[in-house]
């Protein structure tokens, strides 16, 4: 194709079909592209002038293409990937998250319903502990025809889950750095349980953390469940699941609470005191019955087993960067 035919090609066309054509669009772009490519054309000013004019109406317009558009929103590439969907920023401090499979709808569904119960029943103080649900709505693929259910979630910026914490310490974390996490990670799974929601997959990158300002968001509630009912899968790729969770028996407070000193062990590996082992045990019999099941009184206990190992609570800033 000669710049000239591309040119007028690109002048004529109203839609993308006219531009691109219906059948190899892929195709058609390349060859428009490499007709109007600037180090392509003819030395004549006016001539290339319309010519790169053309040009970048063409990878413009491409662009878009490659954009999808989801209800009032509009994707790029993925932010994030999560263990069933793929996460996308539409501005605003928000993420769309759309399941890989429509098999999940039901998952999806599980974490509207979470954040809807915690944020009409829980404590107001302690809501930025969880992600806000913005919006929910079903998307049809005009393809295959499958139905996807979507979330889209107020995202605070500058947040890292803890298996990013835990590559910056490979040694383990110090127990005064993991101390502030660990008391806003049961204040997160008291909000939670006060609702009557169990969060059922509290492993280290479900919990982000914000250095700066010690803060804590408990994300992916996908897998959540009411107080007294099953968990509906197990979370891939880390084996700390409750026996209730795997035997597919009733879930409590107990269920996320096992799972968050798991992480919190964790995060101090070999650097963990002794009193805090101890603790963490406590969290994890086997029997849910056995297990504490009230975050905020197990807050209580924790500032004990803290106060008598390093006394009054002061602010330690905290870094990424060892």
């Amino acid at each position: 194709m000669r710049a000239a035919e591309a040119i007028r090609l690109v002048a004529a066309a109203r839609t993308d079909a006219d531009l691109f054509g219906a059948d190899q669009p892929a195709r058609r772009y390349r060859e428009l592209v490499a007709a109007l490519h600037p180090d392509r054309l003819p030395t004549d000013p006016a001539v290339r002038a319309e010519a790169i004019d053309a040009f970048v109406h063409v990878t413009t317009r491409w662009q878009a293409r490659q954009t999808t558009v989801l209800g009032d929103y509009r994707l790029g590439a993925p932010a994030h990937s999560g263990d069933l969907a793929d996460l996308y920023d539409v501005g605003e401090d928000r993420l769309l998250k759309l399941p890989r499979r429509p098999t999940d709808n039901d998952l999806m569904a599980r974490e509207a319903h979470a954040l809807r119960t915690i944020a009409e029943r829980g404590d107001p103080r302690y809501l930025p502990y969880v992600p806000r649900l913005v919006d929910e709505f079903r998307h049809r693929d005009a393809a295959t025809g499958a139905e996807r259910r979507i979330n889209v979630l107020a995202a605070a910026p500058g947040l890292h889950d803890l298996d990013e914490v835990r590559r910056a310490y490979p040694d383990g974390l110090d127990a005064r750095d993991v101390a502030w996490m660990w008391r806003r990670l049961l204040v997160v799974l008291g909000l939670a349980h006060r609702a009557g929601v169990v969060h059922g997959a509290v492993v280290p990158r479900h919990v982000l953390i914000e250095p700066n300002a010690h803060g804590v968001v408990l994300i992916d509630w996908c897998f959540s469940a009411a107080v007294g009912s099953t968990i509906p899968a197990v979370v891939p790729g880390h084996g700390w699941d409750p026996e209730e969770v795997l035997k597919k028996q009733p879930s409590g407070p107990g269920t996320d609470i096992a799972m968050a000193s798991h992480c919190m062990s964790w995060l101090m590996g070999p650097r963990v005191p002794r009193e805090l082992h101890t603790f963490a045990q406590g969290c994890r019999q086997r029997s849910l019955g056995a297990r504490p099941d009230d975050a905020w009184r197990l807050l209580r206990e924790l500032d004990q087993v803290l106060d008598r190992l390093y006394g009054p609570r002061t602010f330690r800033p905290f870094t990424l960067t060892p």
